[in-house]
């Protein structure tokens, strides 16, 4: 496997990473994450304070160049579960801001503070800086390249994250370098993403989407990563109006974008002069693909990955086929549908449900001290990803839900609460919508919506849950209508901003 970070060799004065008012040169980053890289030394782990700043970003390319293994952290973290992950992952280091205070197990840790420009010959910002470029030191170490350690192997542990723990304790997912790479590669071919991109985006850093797509895909590509540090509206139109070509974003944040853009004629503007915008990490109901596409003219087109896979499927740049998948393997991906008798559904025709299951140089190695539940991942060298699909003739795969929580099994039907959620989503008194199942003595399951109604876009009144059963019913077919209603003033989500369908039922 070639490099991770070529583009880091070269000192050049192009910007790699830019955080409001601070940016780093390539050839300021590759002083600074060398210089850090040379204090890690030979650790076995260290742990980051994924704070969404630059000190993040360079501290775990740091931990990268010395080819040690980054354990991001949630700094929103719970005791319990910062106890889990620092006594399973067992890190020897952690790296912080400066002025970070750290709970209890990270506390205890030696640690380093990471300054970034730490090596390089200024610490100015880039306030006011031309595109492409950053004030302060043209490069990092004085007149040209910088040396940097060797490339670790490509099967080198590259990153540790952890996953939500949502069926029990959080699992350590180990992705290699070979993955990372694989990964962006696949998506710089299907996405046309050069060096010349600048991407927006405002999410955490301590995951796959924000960290390993959303930092480490610019730095991969030669290109620019412009983080909001928070998302708001604001700072993506005033991004994508500048210098921006491409915007990163999870369902919420493109929810709040289609709210605005009707009545925002910068934002709609800002939206429909980018390149590229991109939802992950959840389905992004139909509703809100419509309204961006109304107002702005641009479309926004979906990816599929876990954790544990990295990415899988992604609309394709030149694919215009309508809103609602997320398209097809990536260059390198296997994928195929499953029965849960194991039989393999061959039909591509946009109706038969099967479970997701992949191989490709995308997968992680192992769940960390879990070898149990890493040989139950696996069927025959397929992950099994629990995650139920369709498949269309042009090989796209649309996302009904998880297996766990998703697929519901009434009346004989095998049932996707993602299609019954976008028909809810589309009566003007829903603002939102989730749909789960619960046992029923007649039909084995029985459909359960929980709505947060809109009344603004309703006349002021909130909508009876008759009306809702019925506009289902219509709209889809009348087994798949919900038979109970419950109206909430609001869904329970994750820092992703995933409903968390366990906690509706709690």
């Amino acid at each position: 496997m070639n490099e991770l970070f070529p583009a880091l060799r070269t000192a050049s004065s192009r910007t790699a990473l830019r955080f409001q008012d601070r940016a780093l040169t390539y050839g300021q980053l590759a002083a600074s994450a060398g210089t850090l890289a040379a204090r890690i030394g030979a650790e076995r782990r260290v742990a980051v304070w994924a704070t969404p700043t630059m000190e993040t970003s360079v501290a775990v390319v740091a931990a990268l160049l010395a080819g040690i293994p980054a354990v991001p952290v949630n700094p929103k973290i719970g005791e319990s579960e910062l106890a889990h992950i620092v006594s399973d992952s067992a890190p020897t280091l952690v790296l912080a801001e400066p002025d970070a205070e750290l709970p209890g197990p990270l506390a205890a840790l030696p640690r380093i503070d990471v300054d970034p420009y730490e090596g390089t010959e200024s610490g100015a910002t880039a306030e006011g800086s031309e595109p492409g470029t950053a004030t302060g030191a043209a490069g990092g170490a004085a007149g040209g390249a910088v040396e940097l350690p060797p490339e670790p192997g490509a099967e080198a542990p590259a990153v540790i994250v952890y996953t939500s723990g949502t069926t029990g304790r959080p699992k350590g997912v180990v992705i290699p370098r070979r993955a990372i790479a694989s990964t962006l590669d696949a998506l710089g071919e299907a996405w046309q993403w050069t060096a010349d991109d600048v991407l927006v985006h405002g999410l955490p850093l301590f995951h796959v989407h924000g960290l390993i797509l959303g930092i480490l895909g610019p730095l991969r590509r030669g290109g620019t990563v412009h983080h909001l540090g928070r998302f708001s509206t604001e700072g993506v139109a005033r991004e994508l109006a500048g210098v921006g070509t491409m915007l990163f974003g999870v369902p919420t944040m493109y929810h709040r974008l289609a709210a605005e853009a009707g009545d925002n004629p910068a934002l709609a503007k800002a939206l429909g002069g980018a390149r590229l915008l991109v939802s992950g990490s959840a389905a992004l109901p139909l509703t809100d693909h419509q309204k961006i596409t109304a107002a702005t003219g641009a479309r926004v087109v979906e990816r599929y990955g876990m954790t544990e896979t990295l990415m899988n499927t992604a609309v394709r740049a030149d694919d215009t086929a309508a809103p609602g998948t997320v398209g097809v393997p990536l260059p390198g991906v296997h994928a195929r549908l499953v029965e849960e008798s194991g039989t393999v559904i061959e039909e591509s025709d946009g109706e038969t449900v099967g479970e997701i299951q992949v191989r490709g140089p995308n997968l992680f190695v192992e769940y960390l001290n879990r070898p149990d539940a890493t040989a139950e991942a696996f069927d025959g060298g397929w992950f099994r990803t629990g995650d139920m699909a369709t498949r269309d003739a042009g090989g796209r795969y649309r996302i009904v839900g998880r297996k766990a929580t998703d697929l519901i099994k009434s009346g004989g039907y095998k049932i996707g609460a993602g299609e019954i959620e976008n028909s809810l989503l589309e009566h003007p008194g829903v603002a939102e919508a989730a749909v789960t199942g619960e046992p029923d003595e007649d039909l084995g399951e029985r459909i359960v919506a929980w709505i947060v109604p809109d009344t603004d876009e309703n006349g002021g009144a909130a909508p009876t849950a008759q009306e809702l059963i019925d506009h289902v019913a219509a709209q889809l077919a009348p087994h798949k209508r919900p038979r109970i209603v419950h109206f909430l003033d609001a869904l329970p989500r994750n820092d992703m901003g995933k409903i968390l369908k366990r906690g509706l039922h709690a």
